[in-house]
C-alpha cells in the first residue's frame, strides 16, 4: 500500500509541478503581452501626437500665408482704386480697370498654388506618423500569423 500512496503523491506532486509551471509560462507571456501593448499603445500616442502637431504648423502656416496675401490684396485694390480714380478719361480707366482684374486675377491663382502646395506638404507631414504606426502594425499581425 504505501507503494501506491507514494505513486499517487509522486504524481500529484509531478502534475502540481507541471501545473505550476504551465501557469507561470501563462502569467509571463501575459506580461510580455502587456508590455508589448504598451509599448505599442506608446508609440501610437506618439504618432498622434506628432500628426497633430504637424497639422497644426500646416494650418498656421496656411493661416499666415492668407492673412499676406489678404493685406497684400488690400494694398492692391487701395493702390487701384486711387489710380482708377485719377483716370482722365473712359478708355484709361478702362485699361486701368483690365490691368487691375488681370494682375489681381494672376495673383489670386499664384495664391491657391501656393496654399495648395502648402496644405500638400501639411498633408504628408501629418499623416507620416499615422502611416508608420499603421505598418509596424500590419507588420506586427503579420508575424504574429
Amino acid at each position: 500500500m504505501s507503494t501506491g500512496a507514494e505513486t499517487l503523491k509522486a504524481t500529484a506532486e509531478k502534475y502540481t509541478a507541471a501545473s505550476s509551471q504551465s501557469f507561470k509560462d501563462a502569467v509571463e507571456k501575459s506580461l510580455t503581452a502587456m508590455n508589448e501593448l504598451n509599448a505599442h499603445s506608446k508609440h501610437n500616442l506618439e504618432a498622434m501626437v506628432a500628426s497633430a502637431t504637424a497639422a497644426t504648423k500646416g494650418a498656421e502656416a496656411l493661416g499666415s500665408q492668407v492673412m499676406a496675401f489678404s493685406k497684400m490684396a488690400i494694398e492692391h485694390n487701395m493702390a487701384a482704386a486711387k489710380s482708377l480714380s485719377s483716370a482722365r478719361s473712359v478708355q484709361e480707366a478702362v485699361e486701368l480697370q483690365t490691368a487691375w482684374a488681370k494682375s489681381t486675377l494672376e495673383a489670386y491663382l499664384a495664391e491657391v498654388n501656393k496654399a495648395s502646395e502648402t496644405v500638400a506638404a501639411s498633408v504628408k507631414e501629418t499623416l507620416t506618423p499615422i502611416n508608420a504606426r499603421v505598418t509596424a502594425t500590419v507588420e506586427k499581425f503579420q508575424a504574429a500569423r
